[in-house]
């Protein structure tokens, strides 16, 4: 009997088997539970942000559109290195009338845009020497009426027709040509490259050149005059008309000859008739 309690007291041995049996009952495998779990953790939380964030993974963050209009002297004083031009952009007015076809149109412009150096290869007093108008059609010549990208250059029609008129050869073409990624640009006077892009916004390209493009129209050497006709042709014909003819010396000869022979009868006459009275 159980000292405690009125129940038998089991044998030691009964209660050790009893033990035994309990502790050899198979654990559940703790560590594959656990591995499980955390590999379905990983997947819902990726499918949790695949759902609840896709416009963050299928585009990229795009730069601030420029506030306020856009201005093409502004652009070309935050590139830097193009002063001449902005200058003459200003003083001809050309600048006013970019802005505000960009902004009240959507045609789009092309701009090439030499830099201050290039402008610095220009002969001595080249500027100075352009009458008003022909400095407001040098900086239209380098304006394009609508929008061509880097890749449009290769499709693109020549000759290119810009803002100072009419394209004809001997006027205002503008020829590109491109051999792999150079650009190049003809006017019949120079030809120049396109260095670099300097802004783009798929209304406006602006394209930094490495040459001042000089139009035909303006620059083209003047043609040769025609030379006169030559002056030993006119001595010859005044000489010509002024001779007597072969007709004309024939009858004074001969009447020459005639004039002499009377004389001469008329001597011989006298001399006879003297020769009697003596």
């Amino acid at each position: 009997m159980c000292v405690h309690c009125d129940f038998p007291a089991f044998p030691s041995k009964l209660v050790a088997v009893t033990y035994s049996s309990q502790a050899e009952e198979p654990n559940p495998p703790t560590f594959l539970t656990a591995n499980m779990m955390k590999q379905c953790v990983f997947f819902f939380s990726l499918v949790f942000f695949f759902f609840h964030f896709p416009a963050t993974l299928a585009q990229p963050s795009l730069a601030p559109a420029p506030s306020g209009p856009t201005n093409i002297t502004q652009i070309l004083e935050k590139a830097g290195q193009y002063t001449i031009l902005i200058r003459l952009m200003k003083s001809t007015q050309v600048a006013d009338q970019i802005n505000t076809q960009l902004n009240n149109s959507n045609q789009g412009l092309t701009v090439f845009a030499p830099t201050d150096n290039a402008f610095s290869t220009l002969k001595a007093g080249t500027l100075n020497s352009l009458t008003d108008q022909q400095k407001v059609q040098l900086i239209q010549f380098h304006v394009v009426p609508n929008f061509l990208s880097v890749s449009q250059f290769q499709t693109v029609s020549n000759p290119l027709r810009t803002q100072a008129g009419n394209s004809n050869n001997g006027e205002f073409p503008l020829n590109v040509t491109t051999s792999g990624n150079q650009v190049n640009v003809s006017t019949g006077i120079v030809d120049a490259t396109v260095a670099n892009t300097v802004y783009t916004d798929g209304s406006l390209a602006v394209y930094q050149v490495d040459k001042v493009l000089l139009p035909l129209d303006i620059f083209a050497p003047p043609s040769p005059a025609e030379a006169p006709a030559p002056a030993k042709s006119k001595k010859k014909a005044t000489a010509a008309a002024d001779s007597p003819s072969s007709d004309d010396a024939s009858l004074d000869s001969s009447d020459a000859v005639s004039l002499m022979r009377r004389a001469m009868g008329v001597s011989f006459g006298v001399a006879v008739i003297v020769a009697f009275c003596l």
